[in-house]
């Protein structure tokens, strides 16, 4: 039996509460991004929908980058998908702050699938040792 463990093997670790805080953080981050996303988009159409799509993209892939892994960018679309999920909603007013147009359905779909762009980019961390390969 060999002394190094894959990474499938090796036991699972609590993060630390500056990790915590960090994904925390990331959260808030990303309520932020979907609230002011959704108000700019429908302020300056074909360039607003672009600026809040890349706030979105920066969010997500920055926090990928300061975590040093997926849960970063998860983190932040996780608050970002909250904030679009409850702004969508009308209240009893009337009121509502998506429109049935072409740019909030793409803002919604696009800042999902920059979610899942950006989490799949994200760094992940690597086996460590003297040889990675299994016949070495």
């Amino acid at each position: 039996m060999s002394d190094r463990q894959s990474m499938l093997t090796q036991p699972l670790h609590r993060p630390s509460a500056g990790r915590m805080a960090a994904y925390l953080g990331l959260f808030m981050l990303g309520l932020v991004v979907g609230a002011a996303g959704s108000l700019v988009q429908a302020a300056w159409f074909p360039g607003g929908l672009l600026l809040a799509l890349a706030g979105a993209a920066g969010a997500f892939l920055g926090g990928a980058w300061a975590t040093g892994g997926r849960g970063g960018a998860l983190a932040g679309a996780a608050g970002w998908m909250l904030a679009v999920i409850l702004l969508t909603a009308s209240r009893p007013e009337g009121d509502f702050l998506f429109a049935a147009g072409v740019g909030s359905y793409a803002y919604l779909l696009g800042g999902m699938a920059v979610a899942v762009i950006c989490a799949t980019l994200a760094p992940t961390r690597q086996p460590g040792g003297r040889s990675v390969r299994l016949g070495e």
